[in-house]
C-alpha cells in the first residue's frame, strides 16, 4: 500500500531542522562523532520508522551518538517528534536512501548497525532491495569499524532465513542468532512499533548480531 504524501511535512520538519537532515552537514563523513558529540560509540539504524526503536535506545544510552536513516519523510517527522519530546541530543535523523550510505560515512566509522523489521520484499525477482542482500553487505563492511557489528530484527521467517544464508556466504560471524527472541529477552532489547505489534499476536521474533569478515578492502 503506498502511503498517502501529506502536503505539510516539508514545512513541518523545518521546525526540526536541528535533529533532522534531508541533506547532511557538508564534509561530515567521517567526523559523525564531533558532529553530534555524544562521548561514546556511531550507532546507525536504517529504516527508523517513527522512531520508537531509536529515541528509546537514545535515552538508554545517552553516551551514544545515534543516527536514523528513513527514506519516507512522512513517518520521519514522527521520528523527529520523539526525539524532540525526549530532549534527546545524542540523535540525528536523516532522510535519506539506504542505497546511497557511503555517500554518508567514511571507512569504518559505524560501530554498530541496526536493521529493525526491514521490508522482506518476498517477491524472487525482488531479492536485491532486501537489506540483507549481499550487495548491502558489500556496503556494510567498508563502513563498519574492525570490531563493528550489524544487529537484525524481523518477524519473518524467510527473510531471516534469506539473511542467515547471505551471511554466511559471506564469510560474516554469526555471533548470536535467536529464533524466539522474547522467549528469553536480553534486558537491554528495545523493541520497535512493530516489534510490540507482532509479538502481542504471539509471532516469534528472530534476531541475528552478526559481524563482517575481516581484512576487507575499503572499496564498494
Amino acid at each position: 500500500m503506498r502511503l498517502r504524501k501529506k502536503p505539510w511535512i516539508e514545512e513541518a520538519l523545518q521546525d526540526y531542522g536541528d535533529i533532522v537532515y534531508t541533506v547532511p552537514p557538508a564534509g561530515v563523513a567521517g567526523h559523525w562523532r564531533a558532529h553530534i558529540g555524544a562521548p561514546g560509540p556511531l550507532w546507525v539504524e536504517i529504516g527508523s520508522g517513527k522512531g520508537q526503536f531509536i529515541a528509546g535506545l537514545a535515552a538508554r544510552t545517552p553516551q551514544a551518538n545515534l543516527i536514523g536513516i528513513e527514506q519516507v519523510r512522512d513517518i520521519l517527522y514522527y521520528a523527529a517528534q520523539k526525539v524532540r519530546a525526549g530532549e534527546l541530543t545524542n540523535v540525528r535523523l536523516l532522510a535519506w536512501n539506504a542505497e546511497d550510505l557511503t555517500a554518508l560515512f567514511a571507512a569504518g566509522e559505524i560501530d554498530r548497525l541496526y536493521l529493525n523489521f526491514s521490508d522482506p520484499w518476498p517477491k524472487a525477482r525482488h531479492a536485491k532491495r532486501r537489506l540483507t542482500h549481499h550487495l548491502f553487505l558489500d556496503r556494510y563492511r567498508v563502513l563498519l569499524a574492525p570490531d563493528g557489528e550489524l544487529r537484525f530484527k524481523t518477524d519473518n521467517h524467510d527473510l531471516f532465513m534469506f539473511s542467515l544464508e547471505e551471511w554466511q556466504r559471506e564469510d560474516w560471524e554469526l555471533v548470536d542468532v535467536s529464533m524466539d527472541l522474547h522467549a528469553d529477552e536480553p534486558e537491554d532489547n528495545v523493541r520497535t512499533e512493530y516489534e510490540v505489534k507482532f509479538s502481542a499476536k504471539g509471532q516469534p521474533i528472530y534476531q541475528a548480531i552478526v559481524r563482517p569478515p575481516k581484512g576487507v578492502g575499503e572499496d564498494v
